[in-house]
């Protein structure tokens, strides 16, 4: 296992270092190969031509700021903003080494996609009690990592989010910003309390019309008894308390679920990660791959067509990424390394990996990468024989709850394996985000009935068992102390 880990991380630098070599994303033929079909084959999406793509206009990059906590930013910052002339912030003819990539790219994770609130706006982040009531976190320099302002136009400082940055940053507890790592920013609790005021501007009828059409988006095409379709009939209270029940860490992006929305996932390593996507939905075999699932991601929702429903005849009003802005992302985010691990690997720590090796853990969660970069089937799903030649999948089933491999446009089927490294600083887990920390994810009573989920319990907080993956869960309580210790040392 070692070496073919080694093997295929090797395989993607020729790509990075080849510098201006850069691969062309969006082909008839990479887009043919790039995901796994989902578990109603019939349903997979059928995307956009390469035609189509390449005449979405590019996405303009431009320089941006600082957002600031109201009690952190400086004296006269906005005044000074708006005297700030728009500039260009990417220039691919200007970068000629692996670092310079790098370095763009950090700028193209950070940049804005979107101008209007959707989490949140310029009056919330300017708001004290916003971060009060969500829970924003706040960085040790008193910035808001998850957004930046931005000028288009001199005189008219805008808020920008839904970056890579917005769902991919995390604010450690001493105020330390990680990127890529499983974000923190509560956009679903944002989401809500941003709802439940405008609701008291607009009328309500007027808001729950949007909010349902919004909502549509979940909606699983031939899926008969899709859970997602209960938004038609939801009260707009009930839309903002399924939003509050959401914890950071966890989020309904689009195409996945209002009903159990997923975990974040983290992309620290993400390079070496054969499947995207807690569903591997996404081939990940080369830098291609990953510039592929990003415009996927951020430029492409809505554009594809799944079985008989009917996508916008061309693509909307609106922005992609070029080739070069992707190439200098997905080297950014090839370059990015996890915080440092306070935990040292002492005497329980070398025991917990005694237990580790002695219950087998490393089967899945193999040594290097702790994870064998494989599929996992989902309960009531049976792999097509041709999957067998086509990818790797394991012999094993782990029990957990189905619905999000088999009810959402995401639904391969599959589960892959996750890695656990860096699982120290990562939390919720499970990917539901079902657990709150490790403890809890070892805690034989998530199995019963009547447990409450300690991270996400469901849009009415009620009793869910977290079923499945029983593995570490009859261990005494000295050996299940020990490999929580040896595992936060990854």
């Amino acid at each position: 296992m070692k070496k073919t880990a080694i093997t295929f991380a090797a395989a993607l630098l020729p790509a990075l270092a080849a510098g201006a070599d850069i691969p062309r994303t969006w082909t008839r033929e990479a887009v043919a190969a790039f995901e796994v079909p989902l578990a109603k084959p019939i349903y997979s999406p059928v995307h956009i031509s390469e035609e189509a793509y390449y005449r979405i206009p590019v996405r303009s990059i431009h320089k941006t700021y600082p957002v600031y906590h109201p009690k952190h930013e400086p004296a006269g910052y906005m005044e000074w903003l708006k005297q700030q002339e728009p500039q260009p912030a990417f220039e691919p003819g200007r970068l000629k080494t692996e670092a310079d990539w790098i370095q763009a790219g950090e700028m193209v994770f950070n940049s804005p996609v979107s101008f209007g609130p959707v989490f949140f706006g310029g009056a919330e982040v300017r708001n004290p009690a916003f971060y009060e009531e969500t829970g924003m976190p706040v960085a040790k320099d008193g910035t808001i990592p998850f957004a930046r302002w931005v000028i288009r136009r001199k005189g008219e400082p805008e808020l920008g989010s839904m970056g890579c940055n917005t769902c991919h940053t995390r604010v450690m507890p001493d105020g330390t910003v990680v990127p890529g790592a499983q974000g923190n920013n509560p956009g679903d609790r944002q989401g809500a309390w941003m709802l439940r005021r405008a609701a008291k501007m607009a009328p309500a009828e007027e808001m729950l019309k949007r909010v349902r059409l919004f909502a549509k988006q979940f909606e699983v095409p031939g899926l008969g008894d899709d859970p997602n379709r209960r938004a038609q009939n939801m009260a707009l209270d009930e839309f903002i308390a399924a939003g509050e029940a959401i914890p950071a860490g966890v989020t309904a992006r689009s195409h996945t679920s209002m009903v159990l929305p997923p975990q974040i996932p983290d992309i620290i390593g993400v390079r070496e990660r054969r499947f995207l996507d807690h569903t591997g939905l996404v081939r990940h075999e080369s830098i291609g791959d990953l510039m592929r699932y990003s415009t996927l991601v951020q430029d492409l929702i809505g554009l594809a067509r799944y079985g008989d429903s009917v996508p916008a005849e061309a693509p909307r009003a609106g922005s992609r990424y070029s080739d070069e802005q992707l190439y200098a992302l997905a080297s950014y985010i090839y370059s990015l390394r996890p915080p440092s691990n306070p935990n040292p690997f002492d005497a329980i720590a070398a025991r917990g990996k005694s237990v580790f090796e002695r219950e087998g853990c490393g089967k899945c969660h193999t040594a290097p990468l702790y994870t064998n970069n494989k599929l996992i089937p989902a309960d009531g799903f049976e792999p097509p024989v041709a999957h067998r030649t086509r990818f790797d999948i394991s012999s094993l089933r782990v029990g957990t709850d189905p619905r999000y491999a088999l009810q959402t446009r995401k639904g391969t089927g599959y589960y892959k394996v996750p890695s656990l490294k860096g699982v120290w600083y990562r939390g919720p887990l499970e990917h539901h985000g079902s657990a709150a920390t490790l403890e809890d994810w070892f805690d034989p009573r998530r199995v019963k009935d009547g447990y409450v989920p300690t991270g996400y319990a469901g849009p009415d907080g009620r009793a869910r068992s977290v079923r499945g993956h029983e593995f570490g869960l009859k261990l005494s309580a000295r050996d299940r102390l020990a490999l929580l210790a040896f595992l936060r040392t990854l």
